[in-house]
């Protein structure tokens, strides 16, 4: 049956996570969350290690199950699908790729599809396919993880999660081990993916700027597991819920500034591109890019 249009893509409801280790207290890592993914949109969790952010990635996929509350995808819980079907269903970047070394990268590519059973040469083709869709050539298939550079293997692992069939990838800090330039034609590979294919993203960042650049809704998490703010980009510039999220984010000394077309941070930094020329408004980042 297909998703009505107008529910989220990925719900939240009364999600609490607490890990017990032996002979230590409980950690309480999750505490009471309610927060709608919207679809076909970029969603960013943000905040300092240890806010949770990371955990409640995963209990998208039920690489961790929550404690209290439930999630759903496309308004079914999660908790009543097989873990192990539902992952094959739903793709998944992390920081290094995650890919598979003593396999060719169009078999790495392919590796979900024929788990689902689709044949091997139909499955080869289709990898190829979605090796060009994240800017790789099709002579990159041949080779081996080893063989790549870290900005080709992570879009490798782009293409990989692309072969879910969902329409949702969970994308956890992927560029965090980069360098700022392929970071930035990373993020920029994301936003075309996400103009051109429409997938629900949900991506996992500690860095505001990044968060800011990505997302159409950022969700800021505080320790303890709690939201201390979501909302689009200029509401968090504009309206700062409160001193922890002003002072996160920043907001006093980032100011943005336009030169150009671009939008440059305090530091200098490009944070965005503007959709309608240098006369749009100095505060918003880039979403011309989409």
């Amino acid at each position: 049956m297909p998703a009505d249009p107008g529910q989220a893509a990925i719900r939240f409801e009364g999600v609490s996570k607490t890990f017990d280790a032996p002979g230590r207290s409980s950690t309480r890592v999750i505490e009471s969350i309610d927060l709608d993914i919207p679809r076909d949109a970029i969603t960013v969790l943000v905040g300092s290690s240890g806010c949770g952010k990371t955990t409640l990635l995963r209990m998208v996929n039920r690489m961790v199950d929550p404690t209290a509350g439930r999630v759903l995808v496309d308004g079914a819980d999660v908790a009543e699908r097989d873990p192990v079907q539902l992952r094959r269903g739903i793709g998944y970047v992390m920081q290094n790729g995650g890919l598979l070394p003593h396999r060719t990268v169009v078999d790495n590519v392919a590796t979900v599809p024929r788990l689902n059973g689709v044949p091997r040469r139909q499955a080869r083709l289709k990898a190829m396919e979605l090796l060009e869709v994240v800017g790789l050539e099709q002579g990159v298939g041949k080779r081996y993880p080893a063989q790549l550079s870290g900005g080709q293997q992570q879009r490798v692992g782009v293409a990989r999660a692309l072969a879910a069939e969902s329409g949702i990838l969970l994308m956890d800090e992927p560029f965090a081990a980069v360098d700022p330039i392929v970071r930035r034609e990373l993020q920029a590979e994301v936003l075309r993916l996400q103009r051109d294919l429409g997938r629900t993203v949900l991506f996992v960042t500690h860095d505001i700027s990044e968060a800011f650049h990505l997302g159409d809704k950022v969700v800021l998490l505080q320790a303890g597991g709690r939201i201390a703010q979501q909302g689009t980009p200029d509401e968090f510039i504009e309206s700062p819920a409160s001193d922890f999220v002003r002072e996160f984010i920043d907001a006093d000394s980032r100011r943005l500034r336009v030169e150009g077309s671009r939008v440059l941070d305090a530091r200098g930094r490009v944070a965005g591109v503007l959709a309608d020329g240098p006369h749009a408004p100095t505060h918003t980042p880039a979403r011309g890019s989409r």
